[in-house]
Parts: C-alpha cells; sequence; structure tokens
C-alpha cells in the first residue's frame, strides 16, 4: 500500500490539466532539481495501466484519440484498448497465415492499429469490453499470447496438407476465452449501437490523421512503411528531414494538437522512475539497478545518476546520428506513449510532457518529461492530426 503526505497529494494534483497552467514550477520527481515552467497543456483522459501486456500500441494510440475526441468537442470518452487488441490478433493471425508464417505474429503493434481496426470493425467503450475475462483485475497476457503463438504456428505447418476454415473460429475462441465475447450490438447512454455505428458516432476521420517520420534510407517528402516487425499491416509514414520532424512536433502541441509517439525507452537516459528522458553528453555516469522485464526492457528498472538530480549538457542529435543508431538496431521500436504538452526547463530548454501507460508508477502520476534531444534521437514515428502540421510542410508532402 502507497502512503501519501499531503505533499505529495499536491505534488499529485500539479498533474492535472487546470493546474498545468496555474503552478509553476512543476518538477520530474518528489524534489527534484528540474523545474518547469509550462508552455502547453493538452487535456487527457486518466492514466491506464497496459501491464503485462504488450499493448502500448493501443493504449497510447487510444490516449490520443481519446485527447482528439476532447478537443473536438465530445467530452471524455473511455475506449476500449483490449477490443482493439482482439481485433488486431485476428487481422494479423490473417496475415500470418497468408504469408506461410513468414509475417511478424504477436501481441506487439503500431499506431497504424487503430484506423485500420476503427475502420473495419468499429470500437466499444472501456465499460462494456475491459477485456479481464481471465479472472484477473489487470491485464496479464502471458498465457494468451503464448496460447495464440503455439496454435498459429500448428496452422501453418498445414498438417492436413489444406487449411481448414475451422483455425480462425479457434482463433476467435481463444480471444473469446481470455478476453471476452466480442459485443455484435449494445446499447450505451440511451442509444443501441453496433461498433461500427458507434465508430462512426464518435465523428473522427482517420484520413485527418497523418504518421510522420525522418529516416534518410528514403527520399524526403515521400511516404513509406517504417521497416519494424510491428508495422504487420504495412501502414505508410510521411519522410521529413529531422529539423521539419520536431518542428511538426513543437508546432502541433503549442497549438493545441496531442500527438501518439512512437520511440525507443530502453535508452540510459530514459528513467521513468525519475520522470525523464534525456540524452546526457556523458551517460557513463547513469548506473542501472536490476532489470525491469514487466515492461520487456529496462524502463522502468531503477537508474541512479545525478543527471537525473538537475539539468545536464545534452548531446546535439544529427540526422547522421539518428540513421546510424536505427540502421545498427540500437534504436528500435519499443513502446507507444502520448504527448499532452509542452514545458521548458530553468535553463530554458524544452521537454514533452508525456502520457504513459504503466499507471499512476512514479511521482509524475503516470507522466515523464522527454527532452527535445531525446525525441530527436529516439523517436520512430509519431502520429498527429493534419491540421498540426505547419502549412509549408504540408505543402512539400502534398497534404491538403
Amino acid at each position: 500500500m502507497k502512503l501519501f503526505s499531503a505533499s505529495a497529494l499536491l505534488f499529485s494534483a500539479l498533474f492535472t490539466f487546470q493546474a498545468l497552467h496555474a503552478q509553476t514550477p512543476l518538477t520530474n520527481k518528489k524534489d527534484g532539481g528540474y523545474k518547469f515552467e509550462v508552455i502547453k497543456a493538452i487535456d487527457a483522459t486518466d492514466v491506464q495501466n497496459q501491464n503485462r501486456t504488450g499493448t502500448c500500441w493501443s493504449f497510447s494510440a487510444l490516449s490520443f484519440y481519446e485527447s482528439e475526441l476532447i478537443r473536438l468537442g465530445k467530452g471524455k470518452i473511455n475506449l476500449s484498448e483490449m477490443y482493439v487488441v482482439r481485433k488486431a490478433y485476428e487481422a494479423k493471425a490473417d496475415f500470418f497465415v497468408r504469408f506461410n508464417g513468414k509475417h511478424n505474429f504477436g501481441p506487439g503493434g503500431a499506431f497504424h492499429d487503430i484506423p485500420y481496426v476503427l475502420e473495419r470493425f468499429g470500437i466499444v467503450p472501456e465499460e462494456l469490453y475491459k477485456g479481464l475475462n481471465y479472472g484477473d483485475d489487470k491485464h496479464n497476457h502471458a498465457e494468451l499470447d503464448a496460447m495464440l503463438e503455439a496454435m498459429m504456428q500448428v496452422v501453418v505447418k498445414n498438417p492436413q496438407k489444406k487449411l481448414t476454415p475451422a483455425w480462425r473460429k479457434a482463433v476467435a475462441g481463444v480471444l473469446d476465452a481470455y478476453l471476452g465475447a466480442e459485443p455484435e450490438k449494445f446499447t450505451y447512454q440511451g442509444k443501441e449501437y453496433t461498433p461500427q455505428s458507434y465508430a462512426k458516432s464518435l465523428g473522427l476521420n482517420m484520413g485527418d490523421y497523418i504518421s510522420i517520420t525522418s529516416f534518410t534510407h528514403h527520399p524526403f517528402y515521400t511516404q513509406f512503411a517504417l521497416e519494424i516487425p510491428d508495422n504487420w499491416n504495412l501502414g505508410r509514414s510521411y519522410n521529413v528531414p529531422l529539423n521539419e520532424f520536431t518542428a511538426i512536433m513543437e508546432h502541433a502541441v503549442t497549438n493545441g494538437f496531442g500527438i501518439a509517439w512512437g520511440a525507443d525507452v530502453s535508452e540510459k537516459g530514459f528513467s521513468f522512475r525519475d520522470g525523464l528522458a534525456i540524452v546526457p553528453e556523458d551517460e557513463s555516469t547513469i548506473l542501472k539497478k536490476g532489470e525491469d522485464s514487466k515492461h520487456f526492457n529496462d524502463a522502468g528498472a531503477v537508474k541512479v545518476s545525478s543527471a537525473f538530480d538537475a539539468p545536464v549538457k545534452e548531446k546535439t542529435i544529427t540526422q547522421e546520428m539518428r540513421q546510424a543508431a536505427f540502421d545498427s538496431y540500437e534504436t528500435t521500436d519499443d513502446h507507444g506513449m502520448h504527448i499532452t504538452g509542452l514545458v521548458k526547463d530553468q535553463n530554458g530548454n524544452k521537454y514533452f510532457f508525456v502520457k504513459n501507460s504503466w499507471g499512476k508508477a512514479n511521482d509524475c502520476d503516470g507522466y515523464f518529461f522527454a527532452s527535445m534531444p531525446y525525441v530527436q534521437f529516439k523517436t520512430i514515428n509519431f502520429i498527429v492530426h493534419k491540421d498540426g502540421i505547419p502549412k509549408d510542410i504540408k505543402n512539400k508532402l502534398g497534404i491538403k
């Protein structure tokens, strides 16, 4: 049981939308030496906990779209992450079989999965599909993931020398057992919906949301499918130079548009416990204690360094550094998150304010601060509403 002092409760209150505008300075942790002034804050729904699942892509992207619904005047709506996970798993199974087992299959996904699911299958509110049909009150997909993986390996081995139509029903049956049967019709707030009609009622046009990346192995101002395993449906991103990449992000947030952010969080300078993602010029001062298998890497492990106690000089990130890290597997597609604000520290350096999906497990109530160098270096891609992109860059990309 976690005990809260009066000062801790006050610190927690700082991270509400209203307080972000009213109270400064913010700090990266209790008694932390990073002191932030808010430039822009974007309202968001409550922090969720993906717990022991590889479904950050669903939690972060739906959090982003929930903020979009707030921006569009629809109010706070909590959408079902596990409904999206379920439908994506079914689609991934189909891809896996059609590629004769030579395609990625697993719990991971990408931001493109949300439009893929919403446009084809719809969505439901969280309260109608929690995906906890196996006796736990927190998500844990270890058994589910292993069960599905084993099943799909058997299917593609084709032991009968001809696939039967029954394998899809078998996959659906496993998903029913662990996540619950999907609702075909439901009544919500006095109205009857199907998942498709409910998705339509939200008024989100998936065509308005753009994925942006920045790599030199494809021409700038073109689109390509990011070569990462979790991009199983081959969703495409617009490619822009690094300076425009971060210019889009800063412009979007400053103008009230949130960002779904995909990045590598296995870096030495990522410390969720300390509320920071930074790229210190001297990383040798950072010592890691233990592992953090709960989050599939050491992103939540205990790290000790003066770099987390007060602002330090960070590396200057170049396009070449970014590309080399991606090409050498030093930058990998680890985690999806939701950017909900922009701040600056006492030295004038800017950071994005990031909503995570690991519960309220740090002093920032589940949020942290990501420095501009970290974002430049370790971002894989991000999604933003097209109106959040500066007009001159939109014109270069041919976005109307």
